[in-house]
């Protein structure tokens, strides 16, 4: 990697007065996203922020969060998002191990999150210099540190990923390769900045020339879609099925849309069936954040039975299946590695590939299929027992929306598993009518045992439901039981 031209500056020669960053109440364009970086930026090195600094970023999306975190990436600084979801304790415990020596909070969160030893920067003081006319630097490094972010931690402890620069600008070419985001194109910031799909979409932005468009609070996916002429749009599965139940304008959604990405976890083949009814212009995708973002996605002409799977491998990434029918990934989106507090501990085998811990298939047209998660495997009874399959399976019963199956402790097979499921109109499961279902999809031994309603409060702090929580949960239910 080498250095190359600040993407933001190109975007402004090119697109000056295109549309960059859109809100309810505000457009700014290339050249103004441009100025408002460059004062930030002044306003960073002002306050004591300097070169491989780590910032960790706390809050909602926001144009103020944006500008910030591309004038952090603007002097060299290494921009750390945090779930704002997470309790203090947590938040705490990530920016030490981080290592990071500033904080910026947005918003309305908490001020009560302070650290010794962390210079906090508060952004009113910060944002009133963002009239500074002048450059900090032209040029970008692509070999240089650029952001932590966090794994979603759904099978265990959260780890955070060290990206350089030049892993999310080949993402994001990859990416925009196989869907164009062109000028006048609007994709809308539907997932959080904390999670590497939010940071591609800022990145994917830059270099395609298309606007970020940022949602009101608590606004629903399709009346954003509507109300700013977005283009395109990230969506994960819970996201997809919220915008197809409230469906009264899904056809002019649909009309308006030009790529829906799916990401995030397995889409359910029911829903995949709905969205295709509105004629929805899928993609399904396979990523992960140690490789910034996307590895294989559908491209727009691929045959409609091929969403089934995760699509065809993008440009600047690697992919092949190990003997075990492990998914193994490299390339030029691979990170540095995950943090630690002397240097990062490396991602890689000796060959240079990354165990990604999922399980999956590449058929004869490089097509990946995705079958699950390998450190998700229990043996009940001498057979191998893996939840996505049964996950699946009740995804397909006509009103589960939602399904995670987790390992119950058992005195004569060992494990058993055990079901939560989350269903339209808030229905209590029906095990007599969940297992019928089932039967026609599974062996007996994978069924489970009990059916529980999904809680209300499920320990999602990212994007998806964490296993530990729900294992914890039912050892918890059994422990009141005994």
């Amino acid at each position: 990697m080498s250095d190359i031209p600040s993407p933001l500056s190109l975007a402004v020669q090119r697109l000056a007065d295109f549309p960059a960053l859109i809100t309810a109440d505000l457009a700014v364009s290339y050249q103004e996203y441009d100025r408002m970086v460059r004062g930030v930026a002044s306003g960073l090195t002002g306050h004591g922020v300097r070169e491989s600094d780590r910032v960790a970023l706390l809050g909602d999306s926001s144009v103020d969060y944006i500008v910030t975190l591309m004038a952090l990436l603007k002097i060299k600084a290494v921009a750390c998002p945090l779930s704002d979801r997470l309790p203090h304790d947590t938040i705490k415990k990530l920016v030490r191990l981080a290592a990071c020596e500033h904080l910026i909070v947005f918003g309305a969160c908490d001020d009560a999150i302070t650290l010794s030893g962390v210079n906090r920067i508060e952004t009113g003081s910060l944002l009133q210099s963002s009239d500074s006319p002048k450059p900090v630097t032209d040029t970008i490094s692509l070999d240089r540190e650029a952001t932590i972010l966090f794994t979603s931690g759904s099978s265990g402890e959260p780890k955070g990923v060290l990206h350089r620069y030049g892993n999310h600008y080949y993402s994001a070419l990859g990416a925009n390769r196989n869907i164009p985001f062109e000028p006048g194109d609007r994709w809308l910031l539907s997932l959080p900045l904390y999670h590497v799909g939010g940071i591609g979409i800022l990145f994917r932005a830059l270099l395609g020339g298309g606007a970020v468009v940022i949602p009101s609070a608590k606004q629903e996916t399709g009346q954003a879609i509507l109300q700013h002429n977005v283009t395109h749009v990230s969506l994960v599965p819970t996201q997809l099925h919220r915008l197809l139940e409230h469906n009264e304008d899904l056809s002019r959604v649909a009309k308006q849309l030009k790529a829906v990405l799916l990401g995030g976890g397995p889409v359910p083949e029911r829903l995949i069936g709905e969205a295709l009814k509105y004629r929805l212009p899928l993609h399904t995708s396979y990523g992960l954040t140690e490789m910034a973002s996307q590895v294989t996605t559908i491209a727009k002409n691929d045959p409609p039975e091929k969403l089934a799977t995760s699509g065809r491998i993008l440009e600047h990434r690697e992919v092949k299946i190990s003997r075990e029918g492990e998914i193994l990934v490299r390339g030029k989106t691979l990170s540095n590695g995950y943090v630690r507090p002397d240097r990062p501990d490396s991602l890689v085998n000796g060959k240079g590939w990354f165990t990604t811990g999922d399980m999956g298939e590449l058929d004869s047209d490089g097509y990946l299929t995705v079958t699950g998660r390998k450190d998700n495997m229990f043996i009940s009874g001498g057979e191998n027992i893996h939840p996505e399959e049964i996950e699946a399976a009740l995804c397909l019963f006509p009103s589960v929306t939602e399904a995670l199956v987790v390992p119950k402790e058992d005195n004569v097979y060992g494990f058993r598993p055990v079901a939560f499921v989350r269903q339209t109109g808030k229905r209590q499961p029906d095990d007599t009518k969940l297992i019928s279902h089932l039967k026609g999809y599974l062996p007996s031994f994978k069924i489970p045992d009990t059916f529980y309603a999904w809680p209300d409060k499920s320990g999602t702090t990212g994007l998806k439901p964490s296993r530990v929580y729900f294992t914890e949960l039912v050892r918890r239910m059994n422990e009141k039981k005994d």
